[in-house]
Formats: structure tokens, C-alpha cells, sequence
């Protein structure tokens, strides 16, 4: 298993690992609206973005891409662990080299969106909800978020 920088090649794997996570942990959580709209929100174009505009991880092991997650400048977005990988630390490996890479950056403080399955996640590594959002998707249903924070400075 091993981290490693984000490579053009990798975007149709990293799309499919999302989707796929999506799809397992976000069905249960959400309204089928709310998952359409992290779908889309989580398209191939928004990797490809995400690569472009700062620092993309992913963690590979014998299958392939088992985990991603991105940052730009302060903001942590994209954090996908694989389904059957999950509570076996590789999102806090992810999560480990981007707030590296928020400090190395220059900046105190890393922020971040956190979805209803991740909370606990978040919450466990120092995050504090510093927001409560909402997305109307349509037809009565809605995407519950919080915009979330942790001190990474001294």
C-alpha cells in the first residue's frame, strides 16, 4: 500500500473510486437527489479541476486506487476511501499528507466540507463544525453539509 502524487493517468480510476463511494455510503445518508447532485459535483472534469488547481493524493494497493483526496491552498475536498477499505487508516493517511501540505502551504488552519457519513471521521481528527449548510436539490429533498475547521498551528 502507498501514497503517492496524483498522475494524469490516474483520473478515470480516481472518478470510479468516488463514484463507487458515493454510490455504497452516500445512498443511505442522503435523498437520491442529494446523491445525484455529489455525483455530479464529483464528476471526471471535477478531478481533472481538482489536479490542476493544487495537490491531488491517492493511495494504491494490489486492486488499484483504493483512496484520493485533494487540496487547494487551505481547502481539503475530495476525500474518498473505498468502501471495503474504510476504518483501516488510510483516510487518515490522506488526510495526514494534506494538512502537510496545508502547513507547508502557510497556512494555521485547514477547512474542509464534511457530509453526513463523514462527520464522526472528521470530528475524531480535531475538526470543529463551524457551519451547518444546506443545498436544495429539487423536488423537496436537500444536501445536509457542515463547513468544518481545525487548528493545525501551534
Amino acid at each position: 500500500m502507498g501514497l503517492r502524487g496524483f498522475r494524469d493517468d490516474d483520473s478515470v480510476a480516481v472518478h470510479a473510486l468516488i463514484q463507487r463511494t458515493i454510490d455504497a455510503c452516500y445512498s443511505d445518508a442522503y435523498p437520491p437527489r442529494a446523491v445525484d447532485f455529489f455525483r455530479e459535483f464529483h464528476s471526471l472534469e471535477a478531478v481533472g479541476r481538482r489536479a490542476a488547481a493544487g495537490e491531488v493524493v491517492v493511495v494504491e494497493d494490489g486492486s488499484g486506487i483504493v483512496a484520493t483526496g485533494a487540496r487547494v491552498g487551505h481547502e481539503i475536498s475530495g476525500v474518498f476511501v473505498a468502501p471495503e477499505a474504510q476504518g483501516s487508516g488510510i483516510g487518515a493517511l490522506v488526510m495526514d499528507e494534506l494538512e502537510a501540505g496545508v502547513l507547508a502551504a502557510g497556512h494555521l488552519v485547514a477547512r474542509l466540507d464534511v457530509s453526513l457519513p463523514s462527520r464522526g471521521f472528521y470530528e475524531r481528527r480535531g475538526y470543529v463544525v463551524v457551519a451547518d449548510r444546506s443545498i436544495d436539490v429539487g423536488g423537496g429533498q436537500r444536501l445536509d453539509y457542515w463547513e468544518a475547521e481545525k487548528s493545525l498551528g501551534a
